[in-house]
Order: structure tokens, then sequence, then C-alpha cells
């Protein structure tokens, strides 16, 4: 049977904090090196619920790690209709200086969204520069919820590589939502440290964490300091990953490093904060601070490699609601208690 041409997608649309609206919105038809994909599932992000970063973009269609089927491509794709597809939204160009340094993010290609309208939607239509540069077909045996993972997961392949990591290194990640918890499974599976430790203020996330981390900070109920100083013989650990968007959150992750340590500064803050940072001590201690901002196709690959793997991402979804629900989803990441992973199936 013959599927209709595809017109219109409903897609959720940021307007407003708050303000998430179901929406007929168009969607072109595939020119060349393009695709059209059925959305089947699409993770929600907690950078969706930072209002700050959200609100000057709006309106927005949200979404952007998508599971999809290709139904239609246009001339010029390697891809077929009927494969599953991860696409990312955004594309770096591949040629230009920032990308043959593997800065695929400061790449002048890669603002703008190569998925249109978004990954929460019924049908999406992946433009030729994400096509090109960072669609990946994927393993049968890779299910669809698994799958959403592919650009979260790949956020973190990045922040472990630039916190260049050593055998035997003690890894503080502060932040046990989602993404804390990617970082403890991901640190197991790339890296071989002596020691890890997982921190959070929410005592339920804290007692998620036990099942991950070698030792479980439950900041409400006891200083960092003192379990890091007992896990790490007094030294504090050699990098720490710091989630939460906030000064004091950084505060904490850098006052918690041995000499030599790293920071890795894993989420932005808000644009009017500013931490005063203790110069001499980082100068003398040897602290390197390094940011790790999205990811690019080197990431995603791995990402993809390593839940082809058999990395046990699916147990953290804790949510599955259809696209009339999203914004129910999106409160559930706000509440920062049971809900983990939030999926939606358009």
């Amino acid at each position: 049977m013959t599927m209709a041409p595809v017109a219109t997608a409903l897609a959720a649309v940021f307007h407003g904090p708050g303000d998430l609206r179901l929406e007929e919105v168009a969607v072109p038809p595939p020119g060349p090196g393009e695709l059209l994909i059925r959305i089947t599932a699409c993770g929600l992000c907690t950078g969706e619920i930072m209002d700050w970063y959200v609100a000057r973009k709006a309106p927005v269609p949200l979404g952007h790690e998508p599971v999809g089927v290709v139904v239609e491509a246009g001339p010029g794709t390697a891809f077929r209709p009927g494969e599953r597809v991860f696409v990312h939204h955004h594309a770096p160009c591949m040629s230009c200086r920032a990308c043959r340094r593997g800065d695929h993010v400061h790449c002048p290609a890669w603002a703008p969204r190569r998925l249109i309208p978004g990954g929460l939607a019924t049908f999406a239509l992946a433009q030729a520069p994400a096509v090109a540069a960072d669609t990946l077909r994927l393993p049968l045996e890779l299910s669809d919820e698994a799958a959403t993972f592919v650009e979260p997961l790949a956020c973190v392949v990045k922040s472990i590589r630039r916190a260049r990591i050593r055998d035997g290194d003690r890894i503080l990640v502060i932040g046990m939502g989602v993404m804390g918890l990617l970082h403890l499974l991901a640190l197991r599976a790339i890296a071989t440290p002596s020691v890890l430790i997982g921190a959070d203020l929410h005592p339920a996330r804290a007692a998620i964490a036990a099942r991950y981390a070698d030792v479980v900070a439950d900041t409400s109920r006891q200083p960092l300091g003192e379990v890091v100083r007992e896990a790490t013989g007094g030294e504090g650990a050699d990098v720490a990953i710091v989630g939460p968007g906030t000064v004091e959150a950084l505060e904490a992750g850098c006052s918690n490093l041995a000499a030599g340590g790293t920071l890795v500064v894993f989420a932005p803050t808000p644009p009017e904060a500013r931490w005063p940072l203790p110069v001499h001590d980082i100068y003398f201690k040897e602290i390197t601070i390094t940011p790790a901002y999205s990811a690019g196709p080197e990431e995603t690959r791995e990402a993809l490699r390593l839940l082809a793997a058999g990395l046990q991402v699916e147990p953290l979804v804790t949510h599955r609601l259809p696209l009339s629900e999203a914004g129910k989803g999106y409160l559930l990441l706000r509440e920062a208690g049971a809900a983990l992973k939030v999926v939606v199936r358009p």
C-alpha cells in the first residue's frame, strides 16, 4: 500500500515556560540528500527544562533525541525507506577548520536546526547536512527506547573524553539524574576508575545512584567533602564531572578535587551567573577546568557502538508517554524525583 504524501506533522512547540502546545506544522517534501522520517520514539532532554535556555528560542519545536523510520528518501541519499535511523538535530560541515580539529560544535554550520520540526513530532524532515554528517542506521537488535540514548550518551562520551581520564582515577559525578547515571554507566564501559562517587542532594536520586556508583553521597544528610575525603584517602577526586548548571555545584566539584585534578562543566549556567574563581588555589593545585558542550559525529558513533554492545540504558527509562502527554513528561523531569528518562512515542 502506498502511503499518502506527508505535508504536515503534529509537533510539540514550546512558546514559553509552562506553555507547550501541540500544533500542526508544515513538513516540506524531501529534496536532494534529505529524508522524511516517521518518528517512533524521542527522549526528553533535561536541557529543555532550562527555561532561560529554551525561552530565547521560542516559539520552537522540541525534541532532539529521536528514533525514526525512513518514509521517503530524496535523490542522492544512501538511505532507503523502511530503515530505522537516528538523526542529529545539528550538523557540522565536516570540512572547515573547526571540523578538522574535531571541534564540530564550533563549526559555523552547526547552529541551524537540521531536523524539521523536531523529534517531538509525528514526522520530521532531516535536512541534507544532517543526513550526510550525522544520521546513523540502527541495528535491529537495538530497541527504539535504547536508541533514544544515542544523542545524550554522545554528550557523555564527549565529556569523558575531555576529562582525559587515566587508569585508576578517582571520579566524582555530581548530579544523579539520567545524565549523571549515564556517566557512571559509560565510565564503567570505557574507563578504569579506581572509585566512582555519585552525589546528589535529592535522597531518592542518591538511592538510585547506589546501583551504579561505588560510593554515594546523599548531600542532604552528609557533607560532600566528608564522603569524598573518606573515599579517596583524604586526597580528593582526580576528576569531578558537574551536571547541575549552578555555581554552587561547580564550587562543590572544584573544592573536592585532588591536586592535578580536572573539573568538567557538563551543563551551562544562566548567562548572568558569575563564578568567582579561587585562582590562587587553582594555580598551585594545577586544576584543569574544561566544558563539554553537546556532541558531534565522532561521539554519536561511539555512543551507538556502546549501545549496540549492550550498555544497559533501558532500566533508566522510567516513563513512557504519548505525544499528547509530552508536557506531563517535562513536569516529571522538573520534579527531579523518581523520573529519570522519559520517552515519548508519537
